[in-house]
């Protein structure tokens, strides 16, 4: 049953993609032929003359921003969560400078931190990118964080408590195991953050040379469309990846978050 439930799923997927492009490519040729939009062909054809190691020089700066980025977000947040569990009364402060983090405007704070920061070297990465991936995916990692911790049930953190455990014990031996399906959750949706971050930072930080955010500049300049879309597409095709692979990683974590025993 699990079986066909999976092959029925990837069916109605490959079908919607099946389906996607074949209106992409139509609408494309026909009601959108003096927009510029390029059809499915034509950004194949692009893909084709770029080759493969253009676009992996690109992606790798940008993903390597965007998991640096990701790394430092992920672990600030955690700890910040870590810390309001243990010490509740801060806890207004702390979610008062996280939802700040989520409503500064990038527009602004890009300009202020490619100002701080040094010219990157050649080819070298971007520590505006970095930050700018780090503080989007600050805000929905603490809430998801805080949000799983307390999910634990009150009669398995009395029982530690009873034993003489401290908050630590419970937080450490009861919510964090909790916590575990919400945590993946949370990081599932961090990680298309985080590079979109990465990417805004790139966009703004007009020193670089290297990567998506410099291609797609150029490619606009250059009213290159084909190559716009393919590095479009390639920044979904990597998002949606990492969104599957930390959900894979969820289940093989805690397999009981889908009803399936060890």
């Amino acid at each position: 049953m699990e079986q066909t439930s999976r092959l029925r799923t990837i069916g109605i997927g490959a079908a919607g993609l099946a389906v996607t492009f074949g209106l992409w490519w139509l609408v494309a040729a026909t009601v959108l032929a003096d927009f510029q939009i390029p059809t499915p062909g034509e950004v194949l054809s692009a893909f084709g003359d770029r080759g493969w190691s253009y676009y992996s020089t690109v992606f790798e700066i940008t993903l390597k921003e965007s998991m640096y980025g990701y790394v430092v977000g992920v672990a600030l947040a955690l700890a910040t969560a870590m810390v309001v569990l243990l010490v509740p009364v801060i806890e207004p402060i702390v979610m008062q400078f996280a939802v700040i983090t989520y409503c500064l405007p990038i527009v602004v704070l890009a300009p202020i931190l490619i100002t701080v920061h040094d010219i990157p070297e050649k080819g070298g990465l971007s520590s505006t990118a970095i930050d700018l991936a780090a503080v989007s995916v600050f805000f929905t990692t603490v809430v998801g964080a805080v949000l799983g911790f307390r999910a634990a049930e009150r009669s398995t953190l009395d029982v530690v408590s009873v034993y003489g455990g401290s908050r630590f014990q419970q937080f450490w031996r009861v919510r964090v195991v909790s916590a575990l399906p919400a945590l993946f959750t949370t990081l599932q949706i961090a990680a298309p953050a985080a590079f979109l971050g990465a990417l805004l930072g790139e966009y703004f930080d007009r020193h670089l040379e290297i990567g998506v955010g410099p291609s797609l500049i150029l490619s606009q300049n250059n009213r290159e469309t084909a190559l716009a879309w393919s590095l479009g597409i390639g920044c979904a095709v990597v998002s949606g990846a990492a969104y599957a692979l930390l959900g894979l990683l969820g289940r093989l974590v805690a397999p009981w978050s889908k009803g399936v025993a060890r």
